[in-house]
């Protein structure tokens, strides 16, 4: 493992993100949904947003900002809250993520902030509640399926939650297939896409929300993965996109 001194941090801000990018889809900048998480990411960076990447040839990257502006639905005002934390390929097992992580508790505690939170999950291009673990976060609320909001506190202040009410909020879309998609990954336009074309090839009819805000997040995403999810029949039919083929599956899966 290298040491820690040893590891590159790149600092992406509102000035240098059009030339650096943002990791995810580098390959694919005049993407729509490239093009979409850049007009996020510009508005974000004044609300307190970092964003960190790996240089020296590591891949990987942590999001950050101040909870009040989380895009999840969680209450964690006076948390920095982490978005997303995600180490790929070679990179795996050099402890890049603790670094990540490292930098990111760093910056809460010179910011004042009260701990630092994120929610959880195995699998979903989620990080797994394992990592935080070892590094002194606990899980301090469960939704389902399988989410933990872990936290790492510095002070008293009160725990985040969860906003939960999840089928409260599902059944207010009690016809056809309802999709719930933010701009805060760019891979949910093809998500999207794929959705709309699958429920169209089965004669379902299909709606998109469009969450433009974390306050919106927080009152209308139907699971706790919070910047996409889709509602079938007033029902949480996905807590995390599907493409084509799982679509498919399940809806067989529903008629039987």
């Amino acid at each position: 493992m290298p040491k820690e001194d040893a590891v590159e941090l790149i600092d992406v801000t509102a000035e240098n993100v059009d030339e650096l990018g943002f990791f995810c889809l580098m390959s694919r900048r005049k993407s729509e949904g490239y093009q979409r998480k850049l007009r996020w990411l510009k508005a974000r960076f004044a609300e307190g947003m970092r964003l960190k990447m790996l240089g020296g040839g590591a891949r990987g990257f942590i999001e950050y900002i101040p909870g009040e502006y989380a895009w999840r639905p969680v209450n964690a005002k006076g948390y920095m809250f982490i978005h997303c934390l995600w180490v790929v390929g070679k990179s795996k097992g050099h402890g890049y993520a603790t670094a990540l992580l490292e930098a990111c508790i760093q910056d809460a505690k010179q910011a004042g902030m009260h701990g630092v939170a994120m929610v959880t999950s195995e699998g979903n291009w989620m990080v797994g509640k394992k990592l935080l673990e070892k590094h002194g976060f606990e899980a301090v609320d469960q939704a389902p399926p399988s989410y933990n909001l872990m936290v790492m506190r510095f002070d008293q202040a009160p725990t985040p939650t969860f906003s939960n009410n999840w089928a409260d909020k599902s059944s207010r879309y009690p016809k056809g297939l309802t999709v719930f998609r933010s701009d805060q990954c760019p891979y949910l336009e093809d998500a999207v896409n794929a959705t709309r074309e699958t429920a169209e090839e089965l004669g379902i009819e299909c709606r998109v929300v469009e969450l433009t805000s974390a306050q919106e997040v927080r009152e209308l995403a139907p699971s706790p993965y919070g910047v996409v999810g889709t509602v079938y029949e007033g029902e949480l039919f996905a807590h995390h996109y599907l493409l084509r083929k799982e679509l498919l599956k399940r809806f067989d899966e529903l008629k039987k």
